[in-house]
């Protein structure tokens, strides 16, 4: 990853508004693999889905250790038995971006469940820094935990009605890493969709393993969505991923969007872009139709 980390730092800052821009010093090596501040985190989104025909809003579950942790959930009212998706948030948390994903899941005819997986080290949404919130919330955030909080939101799913015996997983940037490293954990997952999620990098005591690290252990097949222009994940690493998927024979799928930069999909940031960011969500929407709902 040394090879341009001046180059991906310098993409990264000068995405940022002039005032965010002067604020934002942070190392190079931190920067890689996120590419985050496409734009700042902003109420209002390209796509704005309705709740109506569903019942959506916010719940909690208790974790394991007894913590409380919000969730943000979207289901078809006329469906008691609907297969069930983890919707898992960038860095940013779970805004408004995150819970119209759910939405869209929920019109599809899913329960998508959005948790906060950052609720024991902070709310992100009171960052207006990226800095501070890398080195003080997401870098805490160990994955064991949220492996383990993932396991309890499908439980608490589970006692409220959803199929997780269809069970899918879903995320964007942080999220796309986490989508990978749950499809090595959960035997009992059907299908996963990861956007642009970081697939190598140094390890650490709260991330002991890269999905390059677990491409042998996925328990079930993976779509990868990545940004051709991304770089903060460049192609070569994703082109690794897929080597290794292939050595593994593992049932995966991974499209690269030729010009499309870091977090294409995401509507309230200037990184979106609308034709990766629909081709991408009419796969997602194949690929589970084909590994969960049809099941």
């Amino acid at each position: 990853m040394a090879h341009d980390l001046r180059a991906d730092f310098h993409s990264l800052t000068a995405a940022l508004p002039p005032l965010s821009r002067r604020g934002f010093v942070m190392t190079a090596s931190a920067a890689v693999g996120f590419a985050a501040a496409a734009g700042p985190v902003s109420a209002e989104t390209v796509i704005k889905t309705d709740t109506d025909g569903l019942e959506a809003g916010d719940s909690a579950f208790t974790a394991t250790d007894g913590t409380e942790v919000p969730v943000y959930f979207a289901r078809p009212v006329d469906d008691d038995s609907a297969p069930v998706i983890l919707v898992i948030q960038e860095i940013f948390g779970v805004h408004e971006h995150i819970k119209d994903v759910c939405r869209r899941l929920g019109k599809a005819g899913y329960f998508a469940v959005a948790p906060e997986l950052y609720n024991r080290q902070g709310d992100p949404s009171g960052y207006d820094d990226i800095q501070t919130l890398l080195s003080e919330v997401v870098s805490q955030v160990p994955d064991e935990q949220v492996m383990s909080d993932l396991d309890d939101c499908v439980a608490w799913a589970a006692a409220e009605g959803g199929d997780t015996e269809r069970l899918g997983i879903t995320g964007f940037c942080w999220g796309g890493r986490v989508t990978w490293l749950y499809a090595a954990h959960n035997p009992d997952l059907s299908a996963g969709v990861a956007w642009y999620g970081r697939l190598v990098g140094e390890t650490s005591d709260t991330t002991p393993q890269h999905p390059i690290d677990v491409a042998a252990d996925l328990n079930a097949p993976v779509l990868g969505l990545y940004g051709g222009a991304d770089s903060g994940i460049p192609v070569d690493t994703v082109e690794e991923m897929r080597s290794a998927l292939e050595e593994a024979e593992q049932s995966f799928e991974i499209v690269v969007y030729p010009d499309a930069p870091h977090a294409f999909h995401a509507d309230y940031r200037p990184s979106y872009r609308e034709a990766p960011a629909q081709d991408g969500w009419e796969r997602l929407l194949a690929w589970f139709d084909q590994h969960i709902a049809a099941a």
